[in-house]
């Protein structure tokens, strides 16, 4: 797990990043996992700091917790970042870097709602080999960048475990 605190630069750093966090299933167990993975980060690299969390398949919500100090606003960025990733395929960051490379505002260029879409980091798609993207993980509370390595941090370090103990 990459302990050091920044977001990929560039499309092919995040593409990278997404295809190394494809996972060979996502139950809800999996999910809670993933959200208290996705907590203990938050509790160690952010202390203090409020914190959604928000992780579902596409037709309903697995794990959800929003720390004291958080509320509608969290709420609202977790809808606007998941929309990004349903509607591009990739992670909120990663369509973030795409316009910045191009030179273009995200919502200019695509006409979409800044109310109901906004290219931030934060979310990133749960892909599950033989299935594809079946769900989103969102984390909102911090800077883009900070949402973004916190739901990979998280996805990270699930994935370590689950595969040092695959019974689980």
């Amino acid at each position: 797990m990459d302990k050091s605190l920044k977001a990929q630069k560039t499309v092919a750093e995040c593409a990278a990043q997404e295809n190394a966090l494809v996972l060979d299933r996502l139950s809800a167990a999996d999910a809670m996992a993933i959200g208290q993975s996705i907590l203990a980060l938050a509790l160690e690299w952010f202390p203090g700091r409020p914190i959604a969390i928000h992780i579902e398949k596409d037709e309903h919500p697995l794990f959800v917790y929003f720390m004291d100090g958080t509320g509608a606003g969290n709420a609202d960025w977790v809808n606007k970042k998941k929309n990004v990733v349903r509607r591009f395929g990739h992670s909120s960051w990663m369509v973030r870097q795409q316009f910045l490379e191009r030179g273009v505002d995200f919502n200019q260029d695509t006409g979409l709602d800044p109310e109901l879409f906004r290219a931030e980091g934060g979310a990133f798609p749960l892909v599950v080999r033989g299935q594809g993207r079946i769900g989103t993980v969102i984390v909102s509370g911090l800077e883009g960048w900070e949402d973004h390595i916190l739901a990979v941090g998280g996805l990270e370090l699930w994935q370590s475990h689950s595969i040092a103990s695959p019974s689980r």
